[in-house]
């Protein structure tokens, strides 16, 4: 039926009116909008799920709120401290000397030959709804023996219907120690663990051509089942440092069940592997893992009962952090990561209201950013006037400039070398550096120990006295002309080489070899030219590179490291020399050797945070200043985003499960949505109303063609 031309006009008035209540480009459904879902992205697929193997901060995001080791950081304290998560209480802690006999807690460490950890587990926690754990009315797993047509019948795992769940147990906690010790499972940790836990070794080479299917009837010598809720760790010697170790992912709880229900052959080819459906006690379950689209956390129907902070640091109250405390955790259903591999959509889509937080890209900074006169950072009026807060922190990392302590030229013990060093340490402008390729986001390092770790000393009392004077109430930079000095009394004045009457050439190792990479190259040249020295960039792939580290064949090169615990031991052992990388395979990336420095680490690594203790640090501090292996660089810091309506905001650089303390107020947010994305109408009215009048202009015309 052929439409008339006053029936045109209601329709062109009902499209316009229509537009004034969409957000036309809202990328998600109206329900979801509604809910308490948190919008978050990632950019690449994590490798690992699976918590023995995975060890990077993009797939921490995901594992650390579906698993649960004994043991989480306090959302709110500080310094860090460790509380109890599926653990009933802290581990008791026993040492005792090599015939098993149980010394006092204050035994004197060289007599310590064993400590026992004893951990006690919570009841009633139970694992996520998992198809491993299916059983039927007889009480028999349902999924543990496929045949080949039910395999080849599934693409996913939720195309197995039936699902089921059972309460942890310790078995659970000695099943994931077990597959730390496998090869086949090339677990980061494993090779550390062999110095610590007792039998760990033993039993790594004794399942080395074993399934993992096969691990459970067997025991490792250190670890102990006491009880259904309480089992016991054996170590080596003293290391405080080890609860540290229990409170990460490595050592979350893993049933038996997910070893034998992924190892049937034929799942892994359609990657249903643990690396890709992970199955843990924590907040939040793996609904959906679609990595060329999406990740969904939804929350664990299961969860055990789980209560947000009641107490905190002075202050917390006034920021209202505690508004919360006593609720049950976590506070939001859901959270969809979406993949986001560019940086422009992903900063306009956070504008929009589409994202509830965001970094900040270089290309993003200005219109965040801004610097104060006293030189402090606050957010641009456009930002103010969204409501969005800022976060700030300084991480708990080093980036530094290493020298192989192995090289002829730049590394060594001798009063030349060490010179050279020092001259470099003072040329080479880190303030510039930040400023230049970090937009500010960095603190200039003056030591090993980055701010918030114990140990770290501010002020006057920590500067590197090598490298800067303290003027003004601040830490300034030698000047170029000390470093000069330095040079001639290394015996290379103006830079040049007394064996070939030139510039002395180094080199510079990196892995950094794309077009974008140019300006910093550049850059680093530039510094050594102040000496007169010739840098010479050698760019090869990343696993070139890393053959050169661990051959030593590498001359300068640039490094970092970000805390596992929250503990200087695990930043001196860089410097340690038995961890030498080229000698022993260890993180010792610059084969530092200072018996001195030695001597130092092994007596404060064990310690406890007393004066004397701080005492050592400093020391150890001191020793590497003038010794100069690493130009200390710099901390990074981090510079977050949030919208108004995200809630609970304090920057927990240790905590990787900080999720479930998120909370939402999700009318505000679709009130600014609706408020930001108002379409623009107006190019539309003219479009419809010309298509109307072109219509009526038509239909009028034939009509007067059939009247005549």
């Amino acid at each position: 039926m052929r439409m008339r031309a006053y029936q045109l006009l209601p329709l062109c008035f009902l499209l316009l009116n229509s537009c004034n209540d969409l957000q036309l480009n809202n990328p998600y459904s109206e329900d979801e909008g509604k809910h308490t879902v948190l919008y978050q992205s990632f950019s690449e697929r994590p490798k690992h799920l699976d918590p023995a193997a995975a060890y990077s901060e993009n797939e921490y995001a995901f594992i650390a709120q579906i698993y649960e080791p004994l043991f989480q950081y306090h959302y709110l304290k500080r310094p860090y401290q460790l509380t109890p998560l599926t653990a009933s209480k802290m581990p008791e802690i026993i040492y005792l000397d090599r015939s098993g006999k149980v010394l006092s807690e204050n035994a004197p460490e060289q007599d310590i030959a064993y400590t026992d950890y004893v951990l006690n587990i919570q009841p009633n926690v139970h694992f996520q709804p998992h198809p491993a754990l299916a059983k039927n009315a007889q009480g028999q797993y349902i999924y543990h023996q496929l045949s080949l047509e039910q395999i080849q019948a599934s693409q996913t795992l939720n195309d197995f219907k039936e699902v089921g769940t059972r309460e942890l147990t310790v078995e659970d906690y000695v099943h994931q120690i077990k597959r730390l010790a496998h090869p086949k499972i090339q677990s980061p940790i494993a090779e550390i663990m062999k110095n610590y836990i007792v039998g760990f070794d033993d039993f790594a080479k004794q399942v080395a051509d074993k399934p993992k299917t096969e691990i459970k009837a067997l025991s490792i010598a250190g670890v102990e089942i006491i009880s259904q809720y309480q089992y016991k760790i054996r170590i080596k010697g003293k290391y405080p440092q080890f609860i540290f170790w229990l409170s990460m992912p490595f050592f979350a709880p893993m049933p038996w069940e997910a070893d034998v229900f992924y190892e049937q052959p034929g799942l892994a080819d359609k990657n249903i592997t643990l690396d890709w459906y992970p199955i843990g006690t924590g907040p939040y379950l793996l609904a959906e893992n679609n990595p060329n689209r999406r990740m969904i956390l939804q929350k664990n129907p299961n969860f055990h009962v789980e209560n947000y902070p009641t107490e905190g640091e002075e202050g917390d109250q006034k920021k209202g952090l505690l508004e919360d405390a006593g609720k049950q955790l976590p506070l939001i259903d859901k959270v969809v990561f979406m993949l986001e591999k560019e940086t422009i959509p992903y900063w306009t889509k956070f504008l929009q209201g589409y994202y509830d937080a965001s970094g900040i890209a270089s290309d993003s900074f200005d219109q965040a950013i801004q610097f104060t006169g006293s030189g402090g950072v606050a957010l641009t009026d456009s930002m103010k006037q969204k409501g969005i807060q800022l976060q700030t922190s300084v991480e708990t990392s080093d980036f530094y400039m290493g020298f192989n302590m192995l090289d002829a030229t730049v590394g060594g013990d001798s009063e030349k070398a060490r010179k050279l060093r020092q001259a470099i340490s003072i040329a080479v402008d880190y303030e510039e550096f930040i400023s230049i390729f970090r937009n500010g986001r960095g603190l200039v390092a003056q030591g090993v120990i980055p701010p918030g770790i114990y140990g770290h000393a501010d002020g006057e009392a920590g500067v590197n006295s090598y490298s800067f004077t303290w003027q003004d109430n601040k830490a300034q930079r030698k000047k170029i002309t000390e470093a000069q000095q330095l040079m001639i009394e290394a015996g290379y004045p103006n830079g040049i080489d007394p064996a070939t009457k030139e510039a002395l050439i180094l080199n510079f190792d990196t892995a950094s070899v794309s077009v974008d990479d140019r300006p910093m190259m550049n850059w680093y040249r530039k510094q050594f030219e102040k000496l007169g020295i010739k840098l010479v960039i050698r760019a090869t792939d990343y696993n070139r590179f890393q053959e050169k580290m661990r051959t030593g064949n590498e001359q300068i090169f640039v490094w970092g490291w970000n805390a596992d615990y929250p503990d200087p031991e695990n930043f001196f052992f860089l410097l340690y020399g038995p961890n030498s990388k080229v000698k022993f395979g260890g993180e010792n990336a610059v084969n530092y050797q200072s018996a001195e420095f030695d001597k130092f680490f092994e007596k404060m690594r064990n310690m406890d945070n007393t004066p004397e203790r701080y005492q050592i640090i400093q020391q150890m501090q001191e020793v590497v200043r003038h010794d100069a292996p690493w130009i200390f660089g710099f901390h990074p810091k981090s510079f977050s985003l949030f919208h108004s309506w995200y809630g609970n905001l304090k920057p927990n650089l240790m905590a990787n499960n900080r999720l479930k303390y998120t909370k939402l107020d999700v009318l505000t947010r679709l009130e600014k949505r609706k408020a930001w994305n108002q379409p623009v109408i107006f190019p539309l009215t003219i479009g419809i109303l010309m298509i109307c009048s072109v219509a009526t202009f038509i239909i009028y015309r034939r009509k007067k063609v059939v009247i005549k």
